[in-house]
């Protein structure tokens, strides 16, 4: 039998606090305690778990590895009370923080124009937006929600398919003018192809050639962080990209760029999914909203291909 006298949940609190704010004294502050009282009760906590959970110095604070662990827990099952007490006191409306992470292009071109038909059906919710090409762990950056391109390697995170998306390779008019227009993969070798500039689970542009699939590495002297910067970069005439249909598609429609040797494009798509940690039947009803927003409102895209 769990002892009565246990404030387990003040423990937790405390503890939590202590690690978003950085220190005691400001954690104090914000539970109207002393010091002194939010101390013991994260040393409190750590005699009854058995480990230590902080390395206290005078100038910071450091978790320990299995600190950092409880932490990330602490923070879902204090979530998860926040939630039912709202549910049992105010109906299940979805309500609160999410924290959303996505790429550059696809936040850009996909998911902020959404994002006033999410508030408006869901006017109590808060979203944090982040964009960044790089893969997030979603515990170290404390995100609810991340949107990923690819298959999707083996883990914990729980996945759902919002899509599916095919590349292009595009360049502007004003850069084939100055150029040329490739017509053949040979011909494409000679120009220059913008590139990324970290390492990419398909670092080459495939391509279909008398039947067989052929990889063209990347050659260009630009090179860039993300896919949005990549457009721009095409934009303005500093070389040839290969991008998602999704992130160029109005660029195609208005001219801007122009696509390039179709019949060599091996239709390869790329799933487009919204990852999570926990799972489905246990999530808070903010972040289930957003995800289930998601899964109708990607789908719908005119570049977003439903059939992933």
């Amino acid at each position: 039998m769990p002892r009565t006298d246990v404030n387990r949940s003040g423990e937790m609190e405390a503890f939590v606090q202590v690690v978003d704010r950085g220190g005691f004294s400001t954690a104090a502050r914000v539970l109207g305690l002393t010091p002194s009282a939010v101390s013991k009760l994260v040393g409190r906590l750590e005699i009854r778990l058995g480990i230590q959970l902080v390395h206290r110095s005078t100038r910071k604070l450091q978790l320990t590895v299995e600190g950092r662990e409880f932490y990330e827990r602490s923070v879902r099952v204090l979530a998860d009370m926040d939630e039912a007490e709202r549910c049992a006191g105010s109906g299940a409306a979805p309500r609160g923080r999410v924290s959303v992470n996505t790429s550059v292009s696809f936040g850009t071109h996909v998911l902020i124009p959404l994002l006033p038909q999410l508030l408006e059906r869901h006017p109590e919710l808060r979203i944090d937006l982040t964009l960044t090409d790089r893969v997030v762990d979603l515990m170290d950056e404390r995100a609810d929600i991340a949107i990923r391109w690819g298959r999707l390697p083996a883990s914990d995170l729980v996945a759902r398919p919002l899509g599916q998306t095919m590349q292009a390779i595009v360049a502007s008019p004003g850069y084939l003018a100055r150029h040329g227009t490739p017509r053949t993969s040979q011909e494409l070798t000679l120009h220059s192809r913008l590139g990324w500039n970290y390492r990419r689970t398909v670092a080459d542009w495939p391509l279909r050639v008398d039947g067989k699939l052929v990889h063209l590495p990347m050659s260009g002297t630009l090179r860039a962080s993300d896919g949005e910067a990549l457009r721009h970069l095409a934009l303005a005439g500093a070389g040839i990209a290969r991008l998602s249909l999704y992130h160029v598609g109005s660029d195609l429609d208005a001219g801007r760029l122009v696509e390039l040797l179709d019949d060599f494009n091996p239709r390869d798509v790329e799933p487009i999914h919204a990852v999570y940690l926990g799972k489905a039947g246990r999530l808070p009803s903010r972040v289930r909203a957003v995800l289930d927003f998601l899964v109708e409102a990607v789908r719908l895209h005119p570049r977003a291909d439903p059939s992933a």
